[in-house]
């Protein structure tokens, strides 16, 4: 049965790349860990916003994360080692790994990312978009002698 899109519309042209990333974001499942918050910081008037995504990461090392840009997908991966000479009487904290992906607009750079009291931030630069509007020279095909 084929699928219907919302961009299917003769109106819509070019957003074919947008249907695939919505397709991209709901195929992504996610158990809620980490918890993470998105927010975004202004800065001066003239300067590019920040976005900021900050996991909650606690009994993660550095070593134990990674973040990659694949495409335009943002990739944190954390990975935790069972330490086999520990005995635990009582187990409530699981070493554990996760994935959790975030999909980039595009014009979205990574400034940086930090690790501070097992909170991972992930600072992202937003430029300023700029209303652009252009003039489209109309040639006339009779005059010029020329045909489509």
């Amino acid at each position: 049965m084929p699928r219907i899109s919302g961009f299917s519309s003769p109106f819509l042209l070019g957003f074919e790349e947008i249907e695939r990333v919505l397709d991209q974001v709901t195929k992504t499942t996610s158990d809620g860990y980490p918890p993470y918050n998105i927010e975004r910081i202004s800065k001066a008037e003239h300067s590019p916003d920040i976005i900021r995504i900050t996991l909650a990461v606690a009994g993660f090392a550095q070593d134990d994360l990674e973040v990659t840009l694949e495409e335009n997908q943002l990739m944190i991966r954390g990975k935790q080692a069972d330490d086999p000479s520990r005995q635990y009487l009582h187990r409530g904290i699981a070493a554990r790994q996760f994935q959790r992906s975030f999909v980039l607009a595009e014009g979205l750079e990574i400034n940086n990312a930090e690790l501070l009291n097992g909170l991972l931030s992930i600072n992202l630069i937003q430029p300023k978009i700029e209303n652009l509007v252009r003039k489209i020279e109309i040639t006339n095909l009779e005059e010029t002698g020329k045909t489509l």
